[in-house]
């Protein structure tokens, strides 16, 4: 997707973006009659804000409990070394662990927090002691096990 702000976007854009943000369910038909176009317009629109990036997909959220996944840990990881190189090699690696959902470079006492969703502690402490300290160029981590999921995954703001 090309750099840009939403003032590349006209407010029909937007209100589409906002509509299948809220429910990507909606038909064309349905999506068309929320921003006030015709279906063919609302089609057309949509198939450019895929093409240009500004929707990357469409998804159903699970509720994680219910395939068995009720745990949320934190990790904040700290590599032993701060080079270019260092960096691509966990992320590699790091992109291939299926339990981990997010992973960020961060700025401040970690150089990347992980967000992971497991069964339980224990399933956590295998995923830990076999292949989070096994990542390359993992010097430290440090845990924290979510105790209530006060907001995730809320809607962008704009």
């Amino acid at each position: 997707m090309k750099e840009s702000s939403t003032g590349d976007l006209d407010r029909i854009d937007l209100n589409i973006l906002r509509a299948l943000q809220s429910d990507g369910r909606l038909s064309n038909a349905d999506l068309a009659t929320r921003v006030n176009v015709s279906p063919a317009t609302c089609h057309r629109r949509t198939q450019r804000l895929f093409a240009d990036g500004y929707i990357t997909g469409v998804h159903a959220q699970i509720a994680p409990q219910s395939v068995g996944l009720g745990a949320v840990v934190m990790v904040g990881v700290v590599l032993d070394r701060s080079t270019p190189e260092s960096f691509e090699a966990f992320e590699q690696a790091v992109t291939k662990l299926k339990e981990v959902l997010d992973c960020n470079l961060v700025a401040g006492d970690f150089d990347y927090l992980l967000k992971i969703r497991v069964r339980d502690m224990s399933d956590f402490n295998k995923l830990h002691g076999k292949q989070l300290i096994a990542l390359p160029g993992v010097r430290q981590t440090r845990t924290f096990f979510v105790m209530k999921e006060v907001k995730d995954n809320a809607p962008l703001p704009f």
